[in-house]
């Protein structure tokens, strides 16, 4: 026995060095370098305040203590972004992309331009549980959403995996509403000055925490009008606005709603190129959470009037294989819904 307790006790240490030394070397790795965060979209708009948001405070959390700094690269609502993440970014954890949420489904759909594979994103996590709103001009004839049924409604669109694309199409395919997408704009900051200009009339597929951060004053002013909620469930600030799958009458249009807006739980999500290291990924992982819990974070955040819901990057991994299975009938449904919608434009 007297033999045994030391020899135990070098077991013991010995587990616990290759542990340390991960730890060490991704810190060393890190050390005195700068990590890239690229964001999908342009500069002001809920996409680009959040990651900016997260860039301020996650260096601290990372091994080593990177600097990060944040890079727009707009573009097809994201995709051009996620595309050059996948394909042409250094694999190492020095690149970060902020996209749409709606990219995490651009495999499922087959959405044309993608050219990447959705699953194996490493998915370092969300930094919000969405809900997403259809808002009209207050000077259209749109005051609610039962007369998007009959009358038109002009909205501004980023163009492929953004739900202002995306959103707008499924509910003309499934409910017979009458949104005319106008795309090409390069971010929802853009759309919203679109409004203004009286370009167009609306915006469908606006996440209510961008709303409530960026233009607050609007609502203040009843300068527009919160059409319907696109979510799983309703937000507390809006008991009144009615919700998208209560609206729906059939079995197969709620499943579809579901399917759809899945990806809201998604509602700010960071990612990483495909095959990174998985001791960094790790440490990326771990630093996100961090910093979702990080005081001066969510001070931060708070006084921006800033929704922070913190999801994990493994969460969002098992989100994603359950809704990869979802039966093909009601996948092609909706990717054709999509195509066919993008061909009247």
């Amino acid at each position: 026995m007297k033999n045994f307790l030391p020899a135990l006790g070098g077991l013991v240490i010995a587990a616990l060095v290759p542990a340390a030394a991960q730890a060490d070397a991704v810190a060393d790795f890190y050390k005195g370098k700068k990590v890239n965060m690229f964001v999908g979209y342009s500069s002001g708009g809920g996409y680009d305040t959040y990651a900016r948001l997260l860039a301020r405070h996650i260096g601290k959390h990372i091994p080593g203590n990177p600097g990060i700094v944040v890079q727009n690269m707009p573009g097809a609502g994201s995709v051009r972004m996620a595309n050059w993440l996948y394909n042409v970014a250094p694999k190492d954890g020095t690149a970060l992309g902020a996209p749409a949420r709606g990219i995490a489904f651009d495999t499922l759909f087959g959405q044309p331009g993608s050219k990447f594979d959705a699953q194996k994103f490493s998915w370092i996590g969300s930094m919000n549980n969405e809900v997403s709103v259809c808002v009209s001009w207050n000077t259209s004839d749109v005051k609610t959403f039962e007369d998007v049924y009959t009358k038109e409604l002009i909205v501004g669109g980023t163009g492929g995996s953004a739900d202002t694309d995306q959103f707008p199409k499924v509910l003309n395919g499934i409910l017979g509403t009458k949104f005319k997408v106008i795309v090409g704009y390069r971010g929802g900051n853009n759309i919203n000055m679109a409004m203004e200009r009286g370009e167009v009339k609306g915006r469908c597929g606006w996440s209510w925490s961008s709303v409530v951060s960026t233009r607050g004053q609007w609502l203040k002013e009843k300068k527009i009008n919160v059409l319907v909620q696109l979510a799983l469930s309703k937000h507390a600030d809006l008991p009144n606005v009615p919700l998208i799958t209560d609206i729906v009458k059939t079995p197969e249009q709620k499943a579809i709603m579901r399917l759809i807006f899945a990806r809201q739980v998604l509602g700010r999500p960071i990612i990483a190129p495909p095959k990174l290291p998985a001791d960094r990924l790790a440490a990326l992982q771990k630093a996100f959470m961090a910093t979702m819990k990080d005081k001066d974070f969510k001070a931060e955040a708070d006084k921006s009037k800033m929704e922070t819901e913190a999801v994990s990057g493994q969460d969002i991994e098992k989100l994603l294989d359950e809704a990869y299975k979802t039966p093909a009938a009601t996948v092609k449904k909706v990717a054709a819904l999509l195509v066919v919608e993008k061909k009247k434009k």
